[in-house]
């Protein structure tokens, strides 16, 4: 049974103080030493049931440069479990069990949390089912999402605002689904081909995209979308004939990313952007 904790206010401020205190101290380090070093912070969170404190290590891995090891997905799921997103918790631990193997040290234990996951999205619908069936009213299920879930989301990544909280959302969904050209063997320890990563400025979001040449050369690329006059319903669809999923640029219907063919994160990303895009146009509305 998985026992779900809520982070409170008082615990997310002592962790970011916390971090604040040790923050001079590891300027210096090298990214693959502040990469280990932030894996056996993340690891001993974890294993002391502090949630909200591993969840700030792996945000602040999230945001290095270099390979991340395979024991990083197995806590993202775990926490992403413990926080009740069952759609990116699922995702990184399949990543983990995919890039550990038969042979990883949290194998059996995430093969668990997968059904852990399977069992409590289960329920999780059976309830939403059973709520729709009480109510005269017919549910909208296109935006299932509204304000107390951004409060978890924003407890969860230890984020300021709703925007950056979506942003951080946005960006740990778009690491797994990179696309790959050759679907039959998919290395996870490997970049995929072609990756995307969201930031925010002002009333635009920045949309880089990170493709892979057959020479092995990284070509990266910025798209700048402007939020205002944006209908903030995406649209998104996936192909079988390309194993891939698109998202659709609002502005004029064009394909705008490219990603692996997995319905379920490509429709979460497309809410999650759809979701930003309307926090900032609110943000930023002129007062009367």
């Amino acid at each position: 049974m998985v026992k779900r904790t809520r982070f409170g206010r008082s615990s997310v401020c002592g962790f970011v103080l916390a971090s604040l205190l040790i923050t001079g101290q590891v300027d210096a380090l090298e990214p693959e030493h502040e990469i280990r070093r932030l894996m056996l912070a993340t690891e001993e969170a974890v294993a002391g049931e502090n949630w909200g404190e591993a969840g700030e290590y792996l945000n602040r891995l999230q945001q290095l440069e270099g390979q991340k090891p395979a024991d990083y997905f197995y806590f993202r799921g775990r926490v992403m479990l413990e926080a009740g997103h069952f759609n990116e918790s699922r995702a990184a631990l399949e990543k983990y069990v995919s890039q550990a193997g038969a042979e990883g040290k949290h194998y059996k234990d995430a093969l668990k949390l997968i059904t852990s996951v399977e069992k409590a999205r289960k329920q999780e619908g059976a309830r939403a089912s059973q709520n729709s069936q009480n109510k005269s009213e017919p549910v909208a299920i296109i935006e299932p999402a509204g304000d107390e879930s951004l409060t978890k989301l924003k407890e969860l990544y230890l984020a300021e605002t709703d925007a950056e909280a979506l942003v951080i959302h946005a960006n740990t969904l778009l690491e797994g689904v990179g696309w790959r050209s050759d679907q039959r063997i998919v290395r996870l320890d490997q970049p995929a081909d072609i990756a995307y990563k969201l930031d925010r400025r002002n009333d635009v979001i920045s949309i880089q995209e990170s493709r892979r040449e057959e020479d092995g050369r990284v070509v990266k690329s910025t798209e700048s979308l402007a939020v205002f006059g944006v209908n903030p319903q995406i649209e998104w669809n996936c192909e079988s004939a390309t194993a891939s999923c698109w998202i659709y640029d609002p502005r004029d219907g064009s394909r705008l990313m490219k990603l692996s063919q997995d319905r379920e994160q490509a429709e979460e990303i497309a809410r999650t952007l759809g979701r930003l895009i309307k926090t900032m146009q609110g943000v930023g509305q002129p007062r009367s």
